[in-house]
């Protein structure tokens, strides 16, 4: 494989730290200050800018108004959100809607593709289940009635929901198969519950009590599900990337300057040890990221299917960012636990994405039984 970007791919990054440039990751109160959310809503201010720079659109095909790009492309630019901490539901929208296109309807296409790559319409996805440990779409049952689905069930920590117009919300059919709904969060039968994630932003619990959805607004195409929930976890490990580069380049900054006994603490073989682990980490974790998202665009065989990849990507990420911020907040002393400085924002989200879709040891169950289904050699 190659691992070398593309122009187009480039581009998108470039306009992505464009946008990114001027985003305080402290705009917002501490989540170690406050007792609920940091705040009601997403950046909105944020949203519109990536709606202009066409960031919203990137996945989507010419005929939507979209630059017809690839998993890797929003890979890049998630990595530079998750740099600045951008509070946007660019990962979940950006997958709800490639799974729209991929697997939709050519009615469910036009109808939903061109309104939300402008940002106009909210996507968000209920990726996490009954509990946050078992799988998204067996906390959902789905049963047909003539023209309409009804759904009854649980699915925990929704991100954005209350800013969300549509949640991709996974189901399983009484003949075992998954399909994606499409719920407004403020439709009949469907109430949601607020909770309050690690890095403090607002989330919530999505409840499902006979809730009748029109036939036209959910995605029966076969794999539409498992599609989606790879892309997802192989963006979430794009965030965790993003947001582990830019705490060890704050690490090596902050050693830099602060001296013990003369010296800058950068200079003494224990602290440079540490560090340079955590680098290691990081280039772990791109190796399995890129590996990852070119399974996804580029649809190429492989000794495992593509979820062996994202579940090897996943465990580097989940396992990865932990060390990393672990060791910055070791090596900044109590320094790094001061509410004034913005290094325990990294810590919060780094935790919240570590467990996002599942832990390390989720996906090292699920590569375990990959490989036993596909023996190797």
């Amino acid at each position: 494989m190659d691992f070398t970007f593309t122009e187009e791919q480039l581009a998108a990054a470039e306009a992505a730290r464009g946008v990114f440039a001027g985003v305080a990751p402290d705009a917002v109160p501490s989540p170690a200050l406050t007792t609920g959310a940091v705040a009601e809503g997403f950046d909105r201010e944020l949203w519109d800018r990536l709606a202009g720079a066409d960031l919203l659109s990137l996945l989507l095909g010419e005929e939507y108004g979209g630059a017809g790009l690839d998993a890797i492309a929003l890979c890049l630019v998630l990595r530079e959100s998750a740099k600045v901490l951008a509070r946007v539901p660019l990962l979940e929208h950006s997958a709800a809607l490639a799974a729209v296109q991929t697997y939709g309807t050519a009615e469910l296409r036009d109808r939903l593709a061109a309104r939300a790559g402008r940002g106009e319409l909210v996507l968000t996805v209920a990726a996490s289940g009954r509990t946050g440990h078992d799988p998204a779409e067996l906390a959902v049952t789905a049963r047909r009635d003539d023209d309409r689905w009804i759904l009854d069930g649980v699915q925990t920590a929704v991100p954005w929901v209350y800013d969300a117009d549509l949640v991709a919300v996974p189901a399983r059919t009484e003949a075992d198969r998954s399909v994606l709904a499409l719920v407004a969060p403020g439709g009949e039968g469907i109430a949601v519950a607020e909770q309050v994630s690690t890095s403090g932003e607002r989330f919530g619990e999505l409840r499902l009590e006979s809730a009748r959805v029109a036939g036209r607004d959910v995605v029966t195409a076969e794999g539409a599900w498992e599609w989606l929930r790879e892309l997802l976890a192989t963006g979430t490990c794009a965030l965790a990337l993003g947001v582990g580069e830019r705490v060890l380049r704050m690490t090596a900054e902050y050693a830099g300057k602060r001296e013990q006994f003369g010296y800058p603490i950068a200079t003494f073989q224990a602290v440079a040890v540490q560090a340079a682990d955590r680098y290691i980490d990081l280039r772990a974790m791109e190796a399995t990221l890129w590996q990852a998202a070119w399974r996804i665009a580029s649809g190429a065989a492989g000794a495992l299917p593509a979820a062996g990849d994202v579940a090897v990507a996943k465990i580097w990420a989940a396992e990865g960012v932990r060390r990393v911020v672990q060791t910055a907040q070791h090596l900044h002393g109590g320094f790094g636990a001061d509410t004034e400085y913005v290094l325990h924002r990294y810590h919060a989200w780094a935790k919240q994405i570590e467990l996002a879709l599942g832990g390390a040891g989720v996906y090292e169950e699920a590569l375990g039984d990959l490989l036993a289904a596909h023996p190797l050699g």
